[in-house]
């Protein structure tokens, strides 16, 4: 039997609560297509106009980032590099700030975090649609681990190269939250003052909501139609990482889409991690390269920076919040 999914329910819920303040502040909602998802963006500004604006410019952003760097895009940037012969090409200024944040975000979590598992992901049939999937054997697992590896990607000047010509990466990790990131940087410098922004398991927030802190439920993995506990947040950024989203089914038994690039096999140390953080392109890199971890793994790591926080369902269903972010923790 095979089957390959990808958990349509939304991996965080937003409770749109009105609390009444008048008439004056109005919501404006737009949904568009991009990075294979629907993306919102909910707007609360007197002027509908200017919301409007506002969120046209803020999905022109969004869609060029998935045009321009999307590895599933073809001719995209990073497409290019995955499809070219000799394995290099030249980059613009935003490609090479990308890939240097990645290649910084890999070095700081010892190579957790590795955009080069796509050949992981195709092993383990995400990206199969016709053959029969099976579980990848122990050979196929080693000769596979022996291309992935973060240090074979060099940049010099603005040439980009992967030194082993077997290699490729991916984007599927952080770019969705890099972009939705540049969309709220946008709404903000058009004069948004209150906006969420959501891309499935990424979420923006600019500041609060009719003075009050923005509700975000979060959902129960076991159960993601149910809502597990609600957060509280303001002008912050959400990443959230689950073995409930996307997943391929084989004979019976799922298995995630979040591999460990040390074992080959998909993560079972939790359930779900949120990440909290200033952007949402460090929260999607961090609960994926975290997610391999042990809350109390997890939390000394967050402990080095500042304004990072972490909510973890473990895998006995344990629930773990760090300091930072358990008064901001409710019952739903």
């Amino acid at each position: 039997m095979r089957q390959v999914k990808a958990n349509k329910i939304l991996i965080i819920f937003l409770l749109i609560l009105f609390i009444g303040c008048g008439n004056e502040v109005k919501k404006y909602e737009k949904t568009e297509f991009a990075f294979g998802t629907l993306i919102k963006i909910i707007i609360y500004e007197k002027d509908t106009k200017l919301a409007e604006k506002a969120a046209n410019k803020a999905f022109e952003e969004i869609k060029r980032i998935d045009s321009n760097y999307n590895t599933k895009v073809e001719n995209s940037l990073f497409y290019k590099l995955n499809n070219s012969k000799n394995k290099k090409i030249e980059l613009d200024e935003e490609g090479k700030f990308l890939i240097n944040k990645v290649l910084e975000v890999s070095k700081e979590t010892d190579g957790m975090y590795d955009i080069t598992v796509e050949p992981l992901l195709k092993l383990w049939g995400f990206y199969n649609k016709k053959n029969k999937l099976k579980v990848p054997t122990k050979e196929e697992l080693k000769n596979t681990l022996k291309i992935v590896n973060y240090k074979n990607i060099i940049i010099e000047d603005n040439i980009i190269y992967l030194k082993n010509k077997k290699q490729t990466i991916d984007t599927g990790s952080f770019l969705k939250g890099y972009a939705i990131y540049k969309a709220r940087e946008i709404l903000k410098k058009e004069g948004i003052k209150s906006a969420f922004i959501s891309a499935l398991s990424s979420i923006e927030l600019i500041g609060d909501k009719e003075g009050k802190k923005w509700k975000i439920g979060l959902q129960n993995p076991n159960n993601p139609s149910e809502i597990l506990k609600i957060l509280l947040i303001k002008d912050r950024a959400i990443g959230v990482s689950g073995d409930y989203q996307t997943y391929v089914e084989i004979d019976g038994k799922r298995y995630h889409h979040i591999i460990s690039p040390k074992t080959g096999y998909p993560s079972d140390e939790n359930k779900m991690l949120v990440i909290v953080s200033n952007n949402a392109f460090l929260s999607d890199m961090y609960s994926t390269a975290l997610f391999s971890f042990n809350y109390k793994k997890i939390f000394d790591f967050i402990s080095k920076y500042n304004n990072i926080e972490a909510f973890v369902v473990d895998k006995n269903n344990d629930i773990h919040i760090s300091k930072g972010l358990k008064e901001n923790i409710i019952e739903p």
